[in-house]
C-alpha cells in the first residue's frame, strides 16, 4: 500500500484523531499557523497513533518552533504561504540550520530533474511534489523524467 498524508490546514488536535479514523500515516503541520503547545500536542498525538508528522517551516521562526519541539520530520516548504512565491532557495537556507538525525523534506516548486538534484546536493531526504504532477498530462511519465528513470 502506498503512504497517506493527509495534507490540509491542521489546526486542532482532533483534525489529528480524524486523520487516524482515517488510516493516514501521516499529517502535515504547518508550523506558521500553530500555536508550540497545540504543535506539541499534534506531533504527540501522531506518535500515539503510529502517525508521522511531517512539521512544514518556510522561515528561520518557523524552523526554531520546530526544532524546539524535537520535531522528528521537517519538511521546507519553497512556497511563501502569504505571497505564493515559490523559491528553491528557501531550501538551501533553511536546511543548514536542520541537526542530523532529522529527516528533511523539501516541499513545492520541484518540477525538473534538475531541481531534484540541486535539492539532493543540499541534502534533503525526500521531495514532496505536487503542482509538477497534477499538471502533467501523463503522471507516470513525468515520475519517470523526474527520477531520471525512462
Amino acid at each position: 500500500t502506498l503512504p497517506v498524508l493527509r495534507k490540509d490546514f491542521i489546526i486542532d488536535t482532533y483534525q489529528i484523531l480524524e486523520s487516524a479514523l482515517y488510516d493516514a500515516d501521516s499529517v502535515l503541520l504547518i508550523a506558521r499557523i500553530l500555536e508550540e503547545k497545540t504543535l506539541r500536542d499534534c506531533i504527540s498525538i501522531c506518535k500515539d497513533f503510529d502517525m508521522t508528522a511531517l512539521v512544514e517551516v518556510h522561515s528561520i521562526n518557523d524552523l526554531d518552533k520546530a526544532l524546539s519541539i524535537d520535531a522528528d520530520v521537517i519538511g521546507i516548504n519553497n512556497r511563501d504561504l502569504d505571497t505564493l512565491e515559490v523559491d528553491l532557495k528557501t531550501t538551501e537556507h533553511l536546511i543548514k540550520f536542520i541537526p542530523k538525525g532529522v529527516l528533511k523534506i523539501s516541499e513545492s516548486g520541484i518540477s525538473t530533474r534538475k531541481d531534484i538534484k540541486y535539492l539532493k546536493s543540499l541534502g534533503v531526504d525526500a521531495v514532496l511534489i505536487g503542482e509538477a504532477l497534477l499538471k502533467s498530462k501523463d503522471i507516470k511519465k513525468k515520475i519517470r523524467e523526474l527520477f531520471g528513470r525512462r
